[in-house]
């Protein structure tokens, strides 16, 4: 539906369309034996959590008072938040209820009429929908060159370049990118911040997989760290693998923006639930090693998919993502990936994502892929029900 959206309304309303993704979730999410497209790293308990903790933590969660917190996040999650990043302090940190609420504020404070944005592809579908419904012109930066096999993940500032305008305002990103894994190389990069920064384009940075690259060394600064103007967008769910803490944030230099989103943030969550706040500092504060233990994770759930995949060659080209939890694979079958989604899950119970779920109105999403993650430690016994469903085939 996102090829046909229409713009905000007369009365001022946002016409936003079905957002795809969730709505495929609603329906399966919880129906699916066979999870086997989660794009969050594996989760804990809060006793596991918390054993990361010291006593302090421990007794302090215990006797937490269940009032209301600052808009802002409390002193505690903001100075963890920035604990995270190199060379930022609790003053450019701003607490949300989430990624999405986080994006979905930033994606329309910082564009008028008659602005244009440019979203890479494929993309988080709020970040593309949102500024289309505002009535602004949006363009979209495909994240690929070639088809088929010759296909390769790649961020092209020439073409870029070539997509921005006098009246370009903002530009939103997204890597580690979801679906795909794709991560550019560091040049890349900081050249496309340094492109935006000196031409006074804002980037909106999803970087909710940052920390979880198998390779540490792929791990890029955060946008925040090197643009001046830049909204790193982060949260507790994905790289942490602790959705259920529905802690977001965003990081910035730019402190007058992040007042506007502060202020914005008054009209719909207002602040953040104390116990996800205290736990998400716990997270934070111990995020070495809980990196380090869903990195393992993944690292697992990477090689079983290699194995179990390589068995298929007439039917699956899997790629190791170069960050976060999730892959687009491509599928060869003749029956076509949605129709191999859809057997296997109504079929089997095994849940996957096809590519139909990240279209958009901008570019066409390749139409041989579908997204696995390989974040969760029951990844080998989602592959077995794969297997036994292909040997119905």
């Amino acid at each position: 539906m996102l090829g046909n959206t229409e713009p905000m309304s007369s009365s001022g309303q946002l016409n936003l369309p079905d957002f795809e993704l969730e709505t495929y979730f609603s329906k399966w999410e919880f129906t699916a034996r066979h999870h086997l497209t989660a794009s969050d790293a594996e989760s804990m308990t809060t006793a596991e959590l918390l054993a990361l903790g010291s006593d302090e933590d421990r007794e302090a969660y215990e006797n937490l008072h269940l009032g209301y917190t600052p808009t802002w996040g409390t002193d505690e999650v903001r100075d963890a938040i920035a604990s995270v990043y190199s060379g930022r302090s609790a003053a450019d940190v701003l607490a949300f209820a989430g990624a999405g609420e986080a994006l979905f504020w930033s994606m329309q404070m910082f564009v008028d009429s008659g602005d244009h944005v440019v979203v890479n592809v494929p993309n988080y579908q709020s970040v593309e929908s949102i500024p289309v419904a505002t009535g602004v012109d949006v363009s979209g930066l495909p994240l690929w060159t070639g088809s088929g096999a010759d296909l390769q993940w790649t961020m092209d500032l020439e073409l870029f370049e070539s997509l921005l305008r006098p009246e370009t305002s903002l530009v939103s990103v997204n890597f580690p990118n979801n679906p795909t894994g794709f991560v550019p190389d560091l040049d890349t990069w900081v050249g496309f911040n340094q492109i935006c920064h000196e031409r006074g384009i804002r980037v909106v940075s999803d970087e909710v997989y940052r920390g979880v690259e198998l390779d540490p060394a792929r791990t890029l600064p955060a946008a925040a760290e090197i643009n001046p103007s830049a909204l790193s967008v982060s949260v507790m769910s994905k790289a942490y693998g602790l959705p259920g803490l529905r802690v977001g944030w965003v990081v910035s230099q730019d402190h007058e923006a992040l007042s506007r989103l502060e202020r914005a943030k008054h009209y719909t969550s207002i602040c953040n639930a104390a116990p996800g706040e205290k736990l998400a500092s716990v997270a934070l504060r111990n995020s070495g090693a809980v990196l380090a233990r869903n990195r393992e994770v993944v690292a697992a759930g990477d090689a079983a998919v290699t194995e179990v995949f390589g068995r298929y060659p007439e039917l699956f080209d899997y790629q190791t993502p170069d960050g976060g939890c999730v892959s687009f694979v491509r599928y060869l079958g003749g029956d076509g990936v949605e129709a191999f989604c859809t057997r296997a899950v109504e079929e089997d119970g095994v849940l996957l994502l096809p590519h139909t779920v990240y279209r958009s109105g901008l570019a066409e999403v390749p139409t041989d892929r579908f997204r696995i993650g390989i974040g969760r430690r029951n990844v080998p016994e989602c592959l077995e029900a794969l297997e036994a469903h292909l040997a119905k085939r």
